[in-house]
Parts: structure tokens; C-alpha cells; sequence
């Protein structure tokens, strides 16, 4: 049931904005980590928003602890077990990217490594792997426990 309400809504969202196919392996690494940001910070705030109604400075800083480069980073390190080929070659390209913005507050460690699992959440995401990128993100939230 997942697969089919996920694939409902992408061939919906095709056929709604006329978007054409396209091959993900062709978009560079920052490419994917700029969708794979947006992605993973939607899972966080549906999970801090699933908690209950609360004040949105509330909502933030919860949100934050959990998007902040540090927190991905930690995440990976645990998830990097659980990648298979293919997953792995694509978070290190995202980690090996060269950025045109520094890391803020952040080890370059930490910015890079959150860097790769942004650009592996965003293939995952173009590649329509809803439900793996549910199970990797869950995988590390748990290592942040």
C-alpha cells in the first residue's frame, strides 16, 4: 500500500506540472543533497509535528537538533553499515563535493559527511525509493538516541 499511495502521488505530480522523465545519475552530487535537504527536513517535521501541537519556536528547536549538520553526520556514521554498493558510491560523491558555502557552526567533517547523506536521500527520493529512504532515516534517528 505504501508503494501505491507513493506512486500515485509522484505519476500525480507528473502529470500535473508536465514533468518529464529524467536520469538522476546525470545531476551532480549538490544537486541531490539541494532536493535530499528538503526531503529529510520534511520527515523531520512530520515526526515533531506527529508529537503533538505545540509553539512554532517549539516546533524549530526541536526540528533543528535534528537537521543540523552535526545530527546528520552522527546518523550516517550508524547508517553507513546498512548502505548497499550503489548507496554508498552515491553518499561519497555527495561527501567529496567541493561546496561553495562553508560549513556554519559545523566541523567540515560533519558538513561533509551530512552533505553525502543529503545527496543519497535526494537519489533515493528521484529515484522513487520512498520506502528505503524511510528505513535509512529511521536506522539513524535511532542512533541519535
Amino acid at each position: 500500500m505504501e508503494k501505491s499511495i507513493s506512486w500515485q502521488f509522484d505519476s500525480y505530480m507528473q502529470e500535473k506540472f508536465q514533468m518529464e522523465e529524467v536520469d538522476i545519475k546525470e545531476y551532480s552530487p549538490l544537486t541531490l543533497a539541494y532536493i535530499g535537504d528538503s526531503i529529510y527536513d520534511l520527515i523531520i517535521k512530520t515526526l515533531v509535528v506527529n508529537e503533538g501541537n505545540k509553539p512554532v519556536q517549539k516546533l524549530h528547536k526541536e526540528t533543528s537538533s535534528y537537521v543540523q549538520a552535526s545530527a546528520q553526520s552522527k546518523m550516517m556514521r550508524t547508517m553507513q553499515e546498512h548502505l548497499t554498493e550503489e548507496e554508498h558510491a552515491v553518499y561519497k560523491r555527495g561527501r567529496n563535493a567541493k561546496s561553495v558555502s562553508p560549513a556554519k557552526n559545523q566541523s567540515i567533517t560533519d558538513y561533509r559527511r551530512a552533505t553525502g547523506f543529503e545527496a543519497l536521500l535526494g537519489y533515493l527520493y528521484l529515484k522513487k525509493d520512498f520506502g528505503r529512504i524511510l528505513d535509512l532515516v529511521k536506522i539513524g534517528l535511532e542512533s541519535l538516541k
